[in-house]
């Protein structure tokens, strides 16, 4: 579940130290941008097999959690298509085409690519919510965030750009499966957010190992025991644990203090790329996802500053 999703489904709450704010945000945005780079020393996994474990392992992991809370882990009858949907939207699926976009594309462009996914939203929203119209700063920030979507993937359009093409269209496939996660969730009543990580974990994994099993075979998860590690990693410390804290942040701060986790995670993932993956960041790169980032900011702030005072 996207820190997004989380956000619309609790309301805003305490107002505890900004000590307390800063450092959950930080820990909490440092283990999720770690994901892609954890995805990338995981080996040459098959990408369905890749996502079947990490949500496996999330998924366990999470009902673990439940269960030592003395609280259920089994679906309740209206639980069901919402567990399916999100272990679609915002499991198996982006899940898989991310851990294929990474063969194609440096980790740290392919998370500031991710970090689009809030202005989709945004539009999506617009269209479809009568109360989530864009006002005029809202729109100028959609146009920031896609102005710096030009500077960073624009020149993959060129010959001989070095940028490959089909990692950046799944990557925005990513984000828009990640946008539609988001919508959804706003209209899901009735059903704590806690439940629906669970669910969508539990279905990602499972739907994930239907397909990797179908269409690979049981012979592409002889690569699994080898990354035990990372990929264990990968489930538990950048699925699962982030989840739970996110939510406990959610519950102490409000969803809008907790929603800036997701304007953190990109500038992790590329600081991380650099030290464990040596990967190197141009000029471009930079500009592009700084301005990507700073749409995404007076979109998601835009009529919401009140409410963080």
């Amino acid at each position: 579940m996207s820190s997004q999703q989380a956000t619309e489904a609790v309301p805003e709450t305490s107002a505890p130290t900004a000590a307390f704010v800063a450092s959950n945000l930080l820990v909490c945005s440092m283990l999720w941008g770690s994901s892609l780079v954890l995805i990338k020393l995981s080996g040459n996994q098959n990408p369905f097999v890749l996502a079947a474990m990490r949500g496996l392992i999330g998924g366990t992991t999470l009902a673990v959690w439940f269960a030592t809370q003395g609280k259920s882990i089994l679906p309740q009858r209206h639980e069901w298509r919402v567990w399916a949907i999100l272990g679609t939207l915002n499991g198996w699926l982006p899940n898989v085409l991310l851990a294929y976009a990474l063969t194609r594309l440096p980790t740290a462009t392919a998370g500031m690519i991710q970090a689009s996914s809030p202005l989709i939203v945004a539009i999506l929203s617009h269209l479809l919510f009568a109360d989530e119209r864009l006002n005029p700063r809202r729109f100028l920030g959609i146009a920031i965030g896609f102005g710096g979507m030009a500077i960073l993937i624009g020149p993959a359009a060129l010959p001989d750009s070095g940028i490959d093409e089909t990692g950046v269209l799944i990557m925005l496939a990513v984000a828009f499966s990640y946008a539609m996660a988001n919508i959804y969730v706003r209209t899901v009543r009735g059903t704590d957010p806690g439940r629906m990580a669970l669910g969508q974990q539990i279905c990602s994994g499972a739907g994930a190992m239907v397909l990797a099993l179908t269409l690979a075979g049981p012979s592409a998860f002889a690569p699994v025991l080898p990354n035990a590690l990372p990929l264990l990693a990968l489930g538990a410390l950048s699925t699962a644990l982030p989840m739970l804290m996110f939510m406990h942040l959610i519950r102490r701060t409000g969803p809008t203090r907790a929603s800036m986790v997701g304007y953190l995670t990109p500038v992790w993932t590329t600081i991380m790329a650099v030290l464990f993956l040596d990967e190197s960041i141009g000029l471009r790169e930079l500009a592009g996802g700084a301005v990507v980032l700073a749409g995404v900011a007076v979109v998601s702030f835009s009529g919401r500053l009140k409410a963080i005072r």
